[in-house]
């Protein structure tokens, strides 16, 4: 029999979203009339923009004639997407970027995920908790995660972000390599402001750390203290990599498309002790790896950059956070401990009457028909924690608020 790679091995059998998946199958087939409102996996519900439609269906167009067909593309995504990109996110608030420093790709899952390709198997990293499961499981696949022990991986280092806390992590006391931030955060849907966030770009600079930034819903900002990037933050360009995505942004989660920010500053030290560029390996990585986010839909991410694009990609995001609106005053109003909401499109609640996370997930899918997340699933300071996101319709967060006031515990 051929040998595996044992760090998957070592993966829990499941992945969070899919065991939710599992239950909720579970359940629907031993119930096969319940209306189930689902605010649990962060999908979209609201259809593509009208621009972005018309776009692709152009550039589809475009395809089926000889004179204008498309083939390979370059691997770190068309000139004018990653002009439009320069442009339109940094250019516009008065951040230096230049083109080849943008790598488009098929989304920031995917990018954050695979970054470690281009880091020792050394490398400690540090995790803020709860956090988005791909950044802990990608590690554990490249063996820097040591063992599995209570629910915490011994070479990972944890930074609790809870109540106690008021979910801004503690700055890292065991000099990490590598720091994962997440902002407006997944799950919690808590931020940092400029000068907590400034903190952090001044520790990795004292402690040669890189922070891998993802700021895929930067685009649902509101308040002025917050950073939309953290290249808003001076010096942030020698210490980090950010990771940007037009699926929460712009309902691309079935199209997949997204960037990473890899500055030519950044530099990272081989074996034998030669400096070397993380943006020259990157694009190494991608062109080995990567043949590129399809014509079709970086076509009608550029169109998305279109005054047309920022109006109705503004509509729909309105949308989701009046969603998170009524989720946030309404179980506040029912007597729930709720943070988030406010510049992220998740909820984020404490659990009532002691239940652990997947206690509540039960009691809430059983006695209200709401399926949401349990926060023990994104790490241990989750626990006691639970994700509802604001990504369903209208109607459905409206009902989901009814059904969850109605409990009695």
């Amino acid at each position: 029999m051929i040998k595996i790679n044992d760090n998957f091995h070592r993966l829990p059998a499941t992945y969070l979203f899919t065991e939710v998946a599992r239950r909720l199958k579970a359940y629907k087939e031993a119930h096969p009339d319940a209306d189930i409102i689902r605010m649990g996996i962060g999908d979209v519900t609201c259809p593509i923009c009208p621009v972005a439609v018309e776009a692709m269906v152009n550039a589809a167009n475009e395809q089926g004639n000889a004179a204008t067909f498309h083939g390979y593309g370059p691997e770190q995504g068309y000139q004018w997407l990653r002009q439009a990109i320069v442009d339109g996110d940094y250019r516009s608030r008065g951040i230096h970027m230049d083109i080849d420093e943008i790598f488009v790709s098929d989304g920031a899952k995917s990018d954050t995920g695979n970054i470690g390709d281009i880091l020792s198997a050394d490398c400690r990293v540090a995790v803020t908790d709860p956090v988005y499961p791909v950044y802990v499981d990608t590690n554990v696949m490249a063996g820097r995660a040591g063992n599995l022990t209570d629910g915490k991986w011994s070479r990972i280092d944890y930074l609790p972000c809870t109540a106690a806390n008021s979910f801004v992590p503690a700055l890292p006391v065991d000099n990490p390599d590598v720091i994962y931030l997440c902002y407006p955060n997944n799950p919690t849907g808590t931020t940092l402001t400029r000068r907590q966030l400034a903190e952090w770009v001044e520790y990795a600079k004292a402690h040669n750390a890189l922070i891998l930034f993802d700021s895929a819903y930067e685009a649902y900002i509101s308040s002025s203290d917050v950073p939309h990037s953290i290249y808003e933050i001076d010096g942030a360009r020698e210490v980090a990599i950010e990771f940007r995505s037009f699926s929460k942004t712009a309902g691309f989660t079935g199209l997949r498309c997204g960037y990473t920010v890899v500055p030519k500053e950044l530099k990272g030290i081989a074996a034998d002790g030669t400096e070397v560029s993380l943006n020259h390996l990157w694009l190494r990585r991608q062109s080995t790896k990567f043949n590129g986010a399809s014509y079709v839909v970086q076509r009608a991410a550029e169109a998305l950059y279109t005054q047309q694009g920022r109006t109705q990609i503004a509509e729909t995001i309105a949308y989701y956070m009046r969603n998170a609106k009524v989720l946030r005053e309404g179980l506040s109003s029912a007597g729930f401990e709720v943070w988030g909401g406010i510049d992220a499109p998740y909820i984020w609640l404490r659990t009532p009457g002691g239940l652990s996370s997947w206690e509540f997930f039960d009691l809430l899918l059983d006695r209200c028909r709401v399926a949401g997340t349990p926060g023990c699933g994104f790490g241990p300071s989750g626990e006691g924690y639970f994700r509802l996101t604001a990504f369903g319709r209208y109607e459905d967060t409206i009902r989901a608020v009814e059904r969850i006031n109605s409990l009695s515990i």
